[in-house]
């Protein structure tokens, strides 16, 4: 992809309100020093792929534990909020499992 296809590709991203005008700016700028454009949401996808299952802070398979460690906040309040959705027609525990199945170990 050509720069010129690739700063109208962002205009259009910009003009739509998918980035911010400062975004806008640090993309452009990047294109035109020759740098590699992420894509939009990159950081959210590497916050997504860095979940892990603990192998330290585990009751069951170590899913609260992991997302424990990446949002910062402690272990026994996502297994509060697993089980608070457990309420709610079995949420909590359909979600768990499908975390303990798909979420890689540390």
């Amino acid at each position: 992809m050509s720069q010129a296809d690739e700063l109208e590709r962002l205009a259009t991203l910009r003009d739509r309100g998918v980035i911010s005008e400062e975004e806008f700016q640090q993309l452009k700028t990047r294109v035109i020093q020759g740098g590699v454009t992420p894509p939009v949401g990159a950081p959210m996808l590497s916050t997504v792929n860095r979940l892990r299952r603990s192998r330290d802070d585990r009751w069951l398979g170590g899913v609260c534990g992991g997302v424990a460690r990446l949002t910062g906040m402690e272990s026994w309040v996502w297994r509060m909020a697993f089980a608070l959705l457990f309420l709610f027609w079995g949420a909590g525990l359909l979600l768990y499992i499908l975390l303990w199945i798909f979420v890689p170990d540390e």
